[in-house]
């Protein structure tokens, strides 16, 4: 293994850290619950620590670090089951509400990229490795995302938002890699399929099913890691 530290190659210092933060926290090299500390962190990356605290700031955004009074930045712990629960019966609340009225107000066009995002899903590689992982969640994301958009409702959006991106952190401390592809692509297709017959309750029910088959395996995965 490579005891050598990431360093961030992209134009945008920013940018660059964020992603190398990311990997190390999808490798789990950043531990559940680790104190974060902006100097060392600065050192090791060779950075200012600007752009360090600009990545962690939209880590925190994401859910996947939280910010503590007086004593700077953590990784954000393991979700416990019953918080596991508590979020995927929300999603299942928010997410067929928002998928029934995106299926009445979303143009033809605007379904296509919904389409591609299942595409996505369907040829990513879906091994261990972070970018594959993180390739991953972006595409479920981005068709979750859409939709919610979709709906036109920003009532619906905010309740969305403010899951952020702990919809899926519960997965990135595992490494057992991405284990549903094949379902979430069944199912997603299942969803679009009936947007695109404009069949609102069906969409909706379609959406239902898929969170909650979520929410079952990612039990699952939590109970493998025990």
């Amino acid at each position: 293994m490579d005891d050598r530290p990431r360093t961030p190659t992209r134009t945008s210092l920013a940018d660059g850290v964020y992603e190398v933060l990311m990997a190390q926290l999808m490798d789990g090299e950043l531990r559940p619950e680790q104190q974060l500390n902006i100097d060392g962190l600065a050192k090791s990356l060779a950075v200012s620590q600007t752009p360090i605290r600009e990545a962690l700031a939209r880590l925190e955004s994401t859910g996947l670090v939280r910010r503590e009074a007086l004593r700077g930045y953590r990784v954000a712990p393991l979700y416990t089951d019953r918080e596991l629960d508590d979020l995927m019966d929300a999603r299942a609340v928010v997410e067929p509400s928002s998928t029934y009225f995106a299926t009445t107000r979303m143009p033809d066009a605007a379904l296509d990229p919904l389409g591609a995002s299942i595409e996505a899903l369907r040829t990513i590689p879906h091994g261990p490795d972070h970018h594959d992982v993180r390739a991953y969640w972006r595409a479920d994301e981005r068709f979750h995302d859409l939709i919610v958009r979709g709906a036109d409702n920003v009532f619906l959006l905010n309740a969305y938002r403010s899951f952020g991106g702990t919809v899926q952190r519960f997965r990135l401390f595992s490494e057992r890699g991405v284990t549903d592809a094949d379902a979430a692509v069944h199912e997603h297709s299942a969803v679009l399929e009936a947007m695109r017959r404009r069949d609102a309750d069906g969409a909706r029910d379609a959406m239902r099913r898929h969170i909650l088959a979520v929410k079952a395996r990612a039990r699952q995965d939590r109970d493998a890691l025990r």
